[in-house]
């Protein structure tokens, strides 16, 4: 008979559960506490165990913790009502089968304990096993409890301590480089470089020399030698941007790097090796570029060793308001403001529009809103609705440029002149800012 130890602090909870599994056929052992539940295991070993995380006495992970260096194999299912992302990478990393969101669905329990019994025992039959190196998390700026995102957190968890390549598909605005950053930063390798190019921001001849570096006479202006993104990487991460945009000819010499591990700047002749981790991330659908002939089908399966898919934020409308939540703190962090309420009406309104753009127009939108704000309320006519910005545009049509002359103008009134938190709030860099005012002839007053 197979045996289930049932580590949860709340007594309703807890016989609930024991009720419930033991109908089952399962021989049951339950504890109130975190050391109860250590202790309860070290001395009946079962064969599963479900933990809640919160727990009066010491963390659920640290019993986690304990249970793991008693048994690398222990099969340990973490339930709780704290459904983030810090949690979530954590336990997994820490080597939970699954992670359960209280309050629990009795379909979803049945199914992860039958898969977390089918799964032991096909390791049974093994011979070997893997071990699990074990780390702090850092980063907890990705928001969401919505079953796509949890899964995204488990597959952070799960590849953050290898070396595999990764590639992150989503549309723009999902936040692909956060979810690299998070897998960077959370593994043995997070003290090195995390570096950053966009392949579609880069013309071809030049990103080749960006990747690889070149040798001083390579070309016109290669007036010196220059080192490549893949060298200043070293054993850290490379996060090759919009890769579904490397033409053709590159995308051959990229393959060839991540499957001999060398490269030659462009112009040289000495041979160079890397050990850089990459992670890809593309907004296209690669497959399709694959049957159009504008991919490489083995280059594809070379960087997609673990794929990882990041809903639209339309997809996962229940993040909305906790996303909503965290931008807000961001953003009064950022222009010194204090907007944090949201009235139920204009909340409404944000989990019914479309979000093209997803998180980042989210933010965009919320940024604006706070900027307009007069007291500490989020209003709806200061989003930035299609008839909102009918009504600001009078019907008139203008240039591209004269639209961001006026908002860049705007931005730099609301906050007074101050080119730091201007840059900020336009996610541009200040020199960018500093040659748009000069170009734009804009008046900047304020501090600077």
């Amino acid at each position: 008979m197979r045996s289930i130890l049932i580590v949860e602090d709340d007594p309703l909870v807890r016989k609930t559960l024991a009720s419930q599994l033991g109908k089952k056929g399962f021989e049951i052992a339950v504890a109130g506490t975190g050391e109860e539940g250590a202790r309860v295991f070290a001395e009946s070993g079962p064969d599963l165990v479900l933990l809640d995380v919160r727990l009066p006495d010491i963390d659920g992970l640290e019993v986690l913790r304990r249970i793991r260096e008693r048994d690398r194999r222990a099969v340990i299912l973490v339930m709780t009502a704290f459904d983030d992302m810090k949690t979530t990478v954590e336990a997994i990393k820490l080597g939970a089968f699954e992670y359960l969101v209280k309050p629990l669905n009795a379909t979803e329990l049945d199914l992860a304990i039958d898969k977390a019994f089918q799964v032991k025992a096909l390791e049974e039959r093994v011979s070997y096993l893997v071990e699990e190196r074990q780390k702090e998390y850092t980063i907890d700026n990705i928001i969401g409890r919505s079953p796509g995102m949890r899964n995204v957190f488990k597959l952070i968890g799960s590849v953050a301590n290898t070396r595999a390549n990764v590639l992150i598909e989503g549309e723009s605005g999902t936040g692909k480089e956060l979810v690299a950053k998070a897998i960077h930063y959370n593994s043995p390798y997070r003290d090195e470089p995390f570096i950053v190019i966009n392949c579609s921001a880069i013309q071809d001849t030049l990103l080749e020399s960006e990747l690889f570096g070149h040798v001083k006479g390579a070309f016109t202006d290669a007036v010196s030698e220059t080192k490549g993104k893949f060298e200043i990487a070293g054993r850290g991460t490379l996060f090759l941007d919009e890769v579904g945009d490397v033409s053709p000819n590159l995308q051959s010499k990229l393959l060839r790097v991540i499957e001999s591990r060398d490269f030659m700047k462009v112009g040289g002749e000495r041979v160079l090796k890397t050990e850089a981790r990459i992670i890809a991330a593309t907004n296209q659908n690669l497959k399709t570029l694959i049957e159009k002939g504008k991919f490489r089908e083995d280059l594809f399966y070379r960087l997609k060793v673990v794929e990882i898919t990041l809903p639209a934020l339309r997809e996962r409308r229940e993040d909305i308001p906790d996303l909503v939540a965290y931008l807000l703190e961001k953003i009064n962090r950022e222009l010194r403001r204090n907007v944090r309420k949201v009235p139920p009406e204009v909340m409404k309104t944000l989990l019914d529009l479309p979000w093209r753009g997803n998180v980042r127009e989210l933010e965009n939108a919320l940024t604006r809103a706070v900027i307009l704000a007069k007291g500490d309320v989020v209003l709806k006519e200061n989003l930035p609705l299609d008839s909102d910005e009918k009504r600001s545009f009078g019907g008139e049509l203008v240039s591209l440029d004269e639209v961001e002359k006026k908002y860049i103008q705007h931005v730099l009134d609301a906050v007074k002149g101050s080119k730091t938190r201007a840059s900020q709030v336009l996610q541009i860099s200040r020199p960018t800012l500093d040659k748009k005012i000069k170009d734009y002839g804009l008046d900047v007053g304020g501090s600077a």
